[in-house]
């Protein structure tokens, strides 16, 4: 059951959110409802869908700062 909510915002923001919403070929109701969804804790139901070893791979690497310089070391590393 879908019910409403009434969101506040600048128009300035407003209005790119329904430019940013047409270009995606979606409403801002569900823009919003997708980012409300992202947050907390992983949706069982799509945990559940991935492969095992990735979904036992979820959240290891939280808090930890990884970028692509320190990857593309490792793999040279591991493979030259």
């Amino acid at each position: 059951m879908n019910t409403k909510i009434t969101l506040r915002m600048d128009e300035t923001l407003i209005k790119k959110a329904k430019s940013e919403a047409g270009r995606r070929g979606k409403s801002v109701s569900q823009m919003v409802g997708e980012f409300f969804n992202s947050l907390g804790v992983p949706d069982r139901e799509a945990v559940n869908c991935l492969p095992p070893v990735t979904a036992s791979l979820l959240g290891t690497l939280e808090g930890h700062s990884i970028d692509e310089s320190a990857h593309k070391k490792h793999l040279s590393e591991k493979y030259l």
